[in-house]
């Protein structure tokens, strides 16, 4: 039975031998397929823009604001509404002694007293209101009469890619696939399914860590510059965002594409150890392309694809040795000393840079 699904040592082709013009009709219909599923998921997406824009606004509501100097920052609401975030002077702060914390979140409220109504005020320890107060307040908006369509239509291309990409990944492997050998098949597979984790991978953490950071940086910058950063335009920001997150995930499939050339003997330990410099470069260049223009955040991007380059590269030195066993040791030691590395880089090196960064914990 295993002879009927698996093709034998002496077919080294997976498919039949095909003329030119049987190719290019199966290229046809390869495109007539992929097509529908795009326009199928658009229009998925389409009838669900509202759902897709509050998913991408999500970055958006949890980047922190930047709030530079000292002095308490004092959060105001009356009743359900907010009326604002003021600094206070230091005069300010000794007259309210709100107490030590940095930011208080204060509720006013209606008083009587005897036959007359106040207003007063009273510190609020609730910790999603202080929390809340030390988001950014940017407000999304269309500044002309097609903008709210234009949004629909980015909200639906890029919320279609996404949800017709396992399809059209299948469409296009089935068309690659007779042209392959069997073992040439089994790399893809292997490659399909982990380069498939590593985009989600890669896509959570842009959506999740660095968005909200790379968000943040841009409003610091243009207070920085004395410009006002209240008001964003809509098709603008699903733009960055939709891109920021496809080159973040694209980006992750770095090691897959890089250890598949490996296993085909295009590429080896010895040249992907040469090409560190390079990859340094590219991956700056990556972050400069994809991220805002601004160098904080490009570093951040810039350093997990190095990273994932290295691990490749120990990948790869790893396939190469004839010891496995003593290589499996090697390999140990060096991920926990690298482990070391990243958890004293989080406790020494990230707190001193948000505080340069005047970024609230």
């Amino acid at each position: 039975m295993a002879d009927d699904f698996e093709p034998s040592e002496e077919l080294p082709e997976g498919g039949p031998v095909k003329s030119f013009l049987e190719h290019l009709e199966d290229f046809r219909w390869l495109l007539v397929k992929v097509s529908i599923a795009l326009v199928l998921a658009m229009l998925v997406c389409l009838f669900g823009a509202n759902y897709v824009v509050g998913v991408l606004k999500w970055p958006l509501t949890h980047a922190k604001g930047s709030f530079p100097g000292t002095n308490q920052v004092v959060s105001v609401r009356f009743g359900a509404n907010a009326v604002g975030n003021f600094t206070l002077t230091d005069d300010q702060q000794k007259s309210f002694n709100l107490g030590t914390n940095r930011f208080v979140a204060v509720a006013v409220e209606p008083l009587v007293l005897g036959t007359n109504q106040v207003l007063g005020w009273h510190v609020d320890d609730d910790p999603q209101a202080v929390a809340a107060m030390q988001r950014m307040k940017v407000e999304l908006v269309n500044l002309s009469p097609a903008g709210g369509f234009f949004v629909a239509v980015q909200v639906a291309f890029y919320g279609g890619m996404l949800l017709a990409a396992p399809f059209m990944l299948y469409f296009i492997v089935s068309f690659v696939f007779p042209a392959l050998k069997w073992k040439e098949r089994k790399y893809i597979y292997r490659a399909v399914f982990i380069g498939g984790g590593l985009f989600l991978v890669g896509v959570s953490f842009c959506y999740f860590l660095l968005m909200p950071v790379a968000l943040a940086a841009s409003q610091m910058y243009s207070n920085w510059l004395g410009l006002g950063a209240m008001q964003w335009r809509a098709e603008e920001y699903i733009s960055f965002v939709s891109k920021f997150m496809l080159g973040m995930g694209l980006g992750f499939e770095l090691p897959v594409v890089i250890l598949t050339l490996v296993k085909l003997g295009i590429l080896n330990y010895r040249m992907l150890r040469a090409m560190w410099r390079y990859m340094i470069v590219i991956v700056l260049v990556l972050g400069a392309v994809l991220t805002t223009p601004e160098v904080i955040t490009q570093v951040f991007m810039a350093v997990p694809l190095y990273l994932l380059y290295e691990i490749t590269v120990w990948i790869a030195w790893y396939w190469d040795q004839p010891d496995r066993a003593k290589a499996r040791r090697t390999l140990l030691l060096a991920a926990l000393a690298g482990a070391a590395l990243l958890y004293l880089a989080y406790q020494y090196v990230w707190p001193q840079l948000r505080q340069f960064l005047n970024w609230p914990e």
